[in-house]
């Protein structure tokens, strides 16, 4: 198939999928990107999301629109975000005018407090695979000390969430890296032995 229209199908499947808006829609992109396409793999991914939610506007849209340039150049951008938003327009205009005569009925209610939960599992497993890529990477005390400090600042202190992603990047990116630490250390100890 044209990678253009995979990509496009990919990105229209998490816009017509997407119930709830952006947040529902990660795991759908993960899926389609990660595991069925394999554009790219599960750590630039990780990365992609993490600078997504620094900047401002829709994070479905800034993920399409990097994956769709990754894969595809301008017109793969182009072509990504277009898919990503053009089933919420049609729908948009089709349920809202539909809706709007049955919106007091209880199965309109009943429909959204469902699927509420299903979202809500779609993130819980997101979570959890994200959280086992840093264990691996950081070992379970660091990554439980982190879980529970950003706990604390997101519900307790409500702390944006880019703001603690952003002090997060500022860190990593300001910390000696350990490999310069103990190559100093090694021309350390020649200097002086």
């Amino acid at each position: 198939m044209n990678q253009q229209v995979s990509l496009f199908m990919a990105f229209f499947r998490v816009g017509i999928f997407g119930y709830g808006g952006g947040p529902s829609m990660i795991p759908l992109v993960q899926k389609e990107v990660v595991e069925k396409h394999e554009w790219i793999d599960e750590q630039d991914f990780s990365d992609l999301l993490a600078l997504g939610n620094t900047l401002p506007g829709p994070i479905a849209t800034k993920m399409a629109g990097y994956i769709g340039y990754r894969v595809a150049g301008f017109s793969g951008m182009i072509n990504a975000v277009l898919a990503t938003i053009l089933p919420t327009i049609i729908l948009m205009i089709v349920l809202l005018t539909t809706l709007d005569a049955f919106s007091n009925q209880p199965w309109v209610k009943g429909m959204t407090y469902g699927v509420m939960p299903v979202v809500g599992v779609m993130l819980g497993v997101l979570t959890w695979q994200f959280f086992r890529k840093g264990q691996q990477g950081m070992g379970w005390t660091k990554s439980l000390v982190l879980t529970a400090l950003s706990v604390l600042l997101l519900v307790i202190l409500p702390v944006p969430p880019a703001v603690m992603i952003a002090a997060l990047l500022l860190f990593v990116l300001l910390k000696p890296s350990k490999k310069n630490r103990v190559g100093q250390t090694s021309v350390h100890q020649e200097e002086s032995g």
